[in-house]
């Protein structure tokens, strides 16, 4: 796993030696980054379920001024300081631990672009359109990118949040939605 463009272009990422995180994988990310290419530079981001921080990292290198990295794992929340300080973004970053709906609430600014990729077989998409609609921390011309299995199909309306985009890339979906 590696940043694939930016200011750490070619850093490689430290990931768990199990498969307790599924980091997304490289060709995603980077048709991910495409699509989204013209939000990301200035904006505030969110790497909700964080993981390793590959997600966020990739933000910042490629011009986000700040990422909020969450997630739940001791573990998780190990790698992406490691991640951080070895990109050193530590001044654009700012790690959460604990479930989404704490690292939502821990945000007190709207953020540009958040990035949602949970275990799969959780079912927290809905719970987080939910929460982030009701702590009001969506910027007004800001998006949601969920990265999803191909077999569960995201409502295109998910809690007034419109379905903008979706690509597929083999088992995994990209849905994006604004406002």
């Amino acid at each position: 796993m590696r940043i694939i463009a930016g200011d750490f272009k070619g850093r490689r990422l430290e990931s768990p030696d199990d498969n307790q995180i599924r980091p997304t994988t490289d060709k995603v990310k980077e048709a991910m980054f495409s699509i989204i290419a013209s939000e990301v530079p200035g904006s505030i981001c969110v790497d909700l379920f964080s993981g390793t921080g590959n997600l966020g990292l990739e933000a910042i290198s490629r011009g986000a001024c700040k990422c909020y990295f969450g997630d739940n794992s001791r573990q998780s929340i190990g790698i992406i300081k490691r991640n951080i300080e070895h990109c050193k973004a530590e001044s654009k970053s700012t790690v959460i631990p604990g479930d989404y709906s704490k690292v939502l609430e821990y945000i007190k600014e709207k953020a540009d672009v958040f990035l949602i990729d949970p275990p799969y077989e959780a079912g927290y998409y809905e719970n987080c359109f939910k929460r982030i609609k009701e702590l009001n921390i969506l910027s007004e011309e800001g998006i949601i990118v969920a990265e999803h299995r191909a077999d569960l199909e995201l409502s295109e309306s998910i809690e007034g949040f419109t379905l903008i985009k979706e690509r597929r890339y083999g088992n995994i979906v990209l849905s994006i939605y604004g406002r």
